[in-house]
């Protein structure tokens, strides 16, 4: 049983837990969080209290509702208004308790706002035929953050690199590394940014960060990064701290590399760094907010279902969520159950009616209560 609420309640003491955070954006937004609701909702069944989702009240805008205002000042106002309600949303679920929120597509200049007040950095553990990689994408500082002042004709950004804010993310990407290879086995770290052209800063704060912590860490300029990559691959277990500037853009390259599945099929987490957030996780699809499929019952699910079951394990206490989830999507595929961006017939709708169908979520031994459903795989 989920319960919603469109507001955030004055006493959080009498809400069952868990409380999930849910933010939707314009364009298929609506359609994702209805699909996010429903996948939680079946996957959360067994549990005793039921899970909550806390609604924010705003529907924030898409980069394509924006432009139809057609006026700078107004896309200016729309953008900070959203960034500071969003912000605002994320600190008093942390402040209640909520340790993770999903997030449908919104702005990316109010999204990249927000992300840069939090600290926020996104995380994709990578694997294909026993090789791993661990992707960390630097949010919270760079090209992709700051502010925009205009005069006639001319926009100029301001943006900041920080030592703080470096050796935070670092260390976090080394925890997470930690925790995806318990064993302690890094072969290597590498770091892509743009570091010459901030006058031998950032990599003096990395040489210095290394030298304490005791460990190697290879900084390189983003074309040195895919020159190797060519080249010679990467080892088994590499982690990569990025800058935004060529992790944005390669992230979809290292999901091909890996064999990793489609863009429009994957879910990321970003964790919240300030210390306010204590670690809040925000949950996203990777596809954006597709606005011409808005109100077509044709966005394609995949990635918003994986995202409900990461939740569901990671959050709302009930293990097992995501392998039961894969398994019935490996259903699916096997029975060509997709939407048409994958060469299906099939409506969203149609799509999660077929999950929830062979949706069989595992008991509390871990194992499937129906064998027979998962075909000997």
């Amino acid at each position: 049983m989920i319960r919603r609420r469109s507001a955030v309640p004055a006493d959080e003491s009498r809400t069952p837990k868990p409380v999930i955070g849910l933010a939707v954006g314009r364009g298929t937004g609506p359609e994702v969080a209805d699909v996010f609701e429903r996948v939680l909702g079946a996957l959360t069944a067994g549990h005793p209290h039921g899970v909550t989702i806390e609604r924010s009240p705003r529907l924030y805008h898409s980069y394509v509702s924006l432009r139809a205002e057609r006026d700078v000042a107004r896309i200016r106002a729309l953008t900070a208004e959203d960034a500071d309600h969003y912000e605002r949303f994320c600190r008093t679920r942390a402040e209640q308790g909520t340790e993770a929120v999903f997030r449908t597509a919104i702005n990316a200049q109010s999204l990249y706002l927000v992300r840069q007040r939090l600290r926020a950095v996104k995380v994709d553990l990578l694997t294909d035929a026993g090789r791993s990689l661990l992707l960390v994408r630097d949010q919270a500082q760079g090209f992709y953050t700051g502010e925009n002042r205009h005069t006639p004709g001319e926009v100029t950004r301001t943006m900041s690199f920080s030592r703080e804010i470096t050796e935070a993310v670092v260390s976090h990407a080394l925890r997470r590394a930690r925790r995806e290879w318990p064993d302690g086995r890094l072969d290597r770290i590498v770091m892509a940014y743009k570091f010459h052209l901030l006058d031998g800063a950032l990599d003096a704060w990395v040489a210095d960060l290394a030298d304490r912590l005791g460990i190697r860490i290879d900084l390189f300029q983003p074309d040195t990064v895919n020159r190797n990559l060519l080249t010679h691959g990467l080892p088994d277990r590499t982690l990569i701290v990025a800058g935004n500037e060529w992790a944005d853009i390669m992230h979809v390259m290292l999901l091909d590399r890996f064999g990793s599945d489609r863009q429009e099929n994957r879910c990321t987490e970003n964790v919240c760094l300030d210390p306010g957030l204590s670690g809040l996780v925000e949950y996203q699809t990777v596809h954006g907010s597709a606005d011409d499929l808005a109100g077509r019952d044709l966005v394609n699910p995949v990635a918003t279902i994986r995202a409900a079951a990461l939740v569901a394990e990671r959050h709302a206490g009930r293990p097992g969520a995501v392998r039961a989830t894969e398994r019935a999507l490996r259903l699916l595929d096997e029975r060509g159950v997709r939407t048409p961006d994958l060469g299906g017939r099939y409506s969203t709708t149609a799509v999660v009616d077929a999950l929830l169908d062979c949706l069989d979520m595992p008991g509390a031994d871990g194992t499937p209560k129906d064998a027979a459903l998962v075909g000997g795989s």
